[in-house]
């Protein structure tokens, strides 16, 4: 899985979406705050191969994006609209490949600008990075050729508060950043970042009107944090070998960037710090039940950042688990339960 797998609808409705082996599941609140829906199937009975990306645009609706199987091996990237968690999801449509026909070439990552246009960003056959996008007046723009060299998989894409479309790749020695000079221009390679970087733990957040910032566990454990223009910053020891997920969130009247990423031990662990003041430092604390090895946790905000929920989801298993933060002061989160 890749991106917002865990969304806020504008109803304020919590869906969450759960890849299974050919398909994609989602589940959501009858009303917010209450209880579940039973899974469905997204988009019909169209079979899909495992890799899901998700991006949720300023209007809340989700865009999904995974691979659809073909003749002889080969894939295509295939796109689904999300209007509404509780609401049936778009049927898929096909977008291509990035390199006109091939294999599966690494999980999709996606970003949704602030017109609502999705951004689709894969690594390509050649280990580059390609992308398509969705047109302004309706359709799909054909398929561009970003450059780069041996981009690893578990790319990272961020829409800015500007509205700027960003993406983060993974590369042996470093992470490379692609980004637009203004909203609705062409991505470009903006700045690369010398760092060993351990693959499949990018995370990128948007911190203020001007930044986004990418967070990264080195080869060494450390959990980091970069943003574009400055040097990097390495906040604490990784809790486990994942990527973390991270969203904002007004902890005592002040803007805190809270992070939360599946421990050693099992549980999750949730650290906060001020946004964007990586120097103030910032401590896990661990919480919730012991969860399979591939459980991913994520974090969920609204529109005014006060009311934060986290989740845990094992696509083995189907378990999903979740909590809300207290409505007092601090990080403190009510009891997990599942769903």
């Amino acid at each position: 899985m890749n991106g917002d797998w865990l969304i806020r609808g504008r109803d304020g409705r919590l869906g969450v979406y759960s890849p299974t082996d050919d398909g994609v599941l989602s589940r959501a609140e009858h009303r917010p705050g209450g209880g579940w829906t039973a899974p469905r199937r997204v988009g019909g009975e169209q079979k899909l191969r495992p890799g899901l990306g998700v991006g949720q645009g300023a209007d809340g609706y989700a865009h999904l994006v995974s691979w659809h199987p073909a003749a002889g091996g080969e894939a295509v990237l295939t796109h689904s609209t999300h209007y509404r968690p509780d609401l049936t999801a778009m049927d898929w449509t096909p977008l291509g490949h990035p390199n006109g026909k091939g294999p599966v070439t690494s999980d999709p990552a996606v970003a949704v600008d602030h017109q609502g246009r999705a951004h689709v960003f894969v690594v390509n056959g050649g280990q580059g990075l390609s992308m398509v996008a969705q047109r302004e007046k309706g359709g799909w723009a054909p398929w561009r050729d970003l450059n780069g060299s041996r981009v690893q998989n578990g790319l990272a894409a961020v829409t800015g508060e500007t509205g700027l479309v960003a993406v983060y790749g993974a590369v042996p020695g470093g992470i490379v950043h692609w980004t637009q000079e203004k909203p609705g221009k062409q991505v470009a390679v903006a700045e690369s970042l010398l760092a060993r970087v351990r693959p499949g733990t990018l995370a990128a957040l948007a911190t203020s009107e001007r930044s986004t910032t990418v967070f990264y566990t080195d080869t060494e454990g450390m959990l980091c944090a970069w943003r574009p223009g400055w040097a990097p910053v390495a906040l604490l020891p990784a809790a486990g070998p994942g990527p973390v997920s991270a969203a904002r969130c007004l902890l005592d009247g002040h803007d805190c960037t809270v992070l939360a990423q599946r421990a050693a031990s099992g549980r999750v662990a949730v650290a906060a710090y001020p946004t964007e003041a990586e120097s103030a430092g910032a401590w896990w604390a661990e919480s919730g039940p012991v969860l399979p090895e591939d459980a991913r946790v994520f974090l969920a905000g609204d529109a005014d950042l006060g009311r934060l929920t986290a989740a845990a989801l094992s696509p083995s298993t189907g378990r999903l688990v979740l909590t809300h933060r207290k409505d007092e002061p601090g990080l403190a989160l009510e009891p997990w339960r599942e769903v």
